[in-house]
């Protein structure tokens, strides 16, 4: 035979009279911490959402950086040959090579003209006149 009783506005319920069962929520402690398997599965698309958002901005200003920097060893070229025709009195006709103008460029670390950042060869101007080039399309030095 089942009693029931509230006792501070809990109904407890006896089958016999030493044993009481409470027939309320309970909430207990198991001991385990950690994360479930959803909150780890939003992180990770949050993770993911920020990375596909972040990527394509990294690579244009990857690609715009480069371009600097080659337009800026195009500047240091055209500026020797310049130098280099008024310290050997060429006219804006002579032409030249890229070897007589070490003398006049800040080289690389192996003693090298720097080359272009995005893997493109630098060609001399036709003339002193000329500015030099990159093989790359957007990699122009404006006159």
């Amino acid at each position: 035979m089942w009693t029931c009783v509230i006792i501070n506005k809990t109904a407890c319920c006896r089958s016999t009279p030493r044993k009481w069962k409470v027939s309320g929520m309970k909430l207990s402690k198991t001991g385990r911490a950690g994360f479930t398997l959803v909150e780890i599965m939003i992180v990770v698309a949050l993770i993911g959402l920020l990375a596909s958002i972040a990527l394509p901005n990294y690579v244009k200003a990857r690609d715009n950086s480069q371009q600097s920097a080659c337009v800026n060893n195009l500047r240091q070229i055209d500026g020797a040959a310049q130098t280099w025709a008024l310290e050997t009195k060429q006219g804006p006709n002579a032409t030249y090579t890229l070897a007589v103008l070490m003398p006049y460029i800040k080289l690389d670390s192996q003693g090298n003209i720097p080359g272009c950042p995005a893997n493109g060869v630098y060609t001399p101007g036709a003339t002193v006149a000329a500015p030099p080039t990159c093989n790359i399309p957007r990699h122009v030095l404006l006159p």
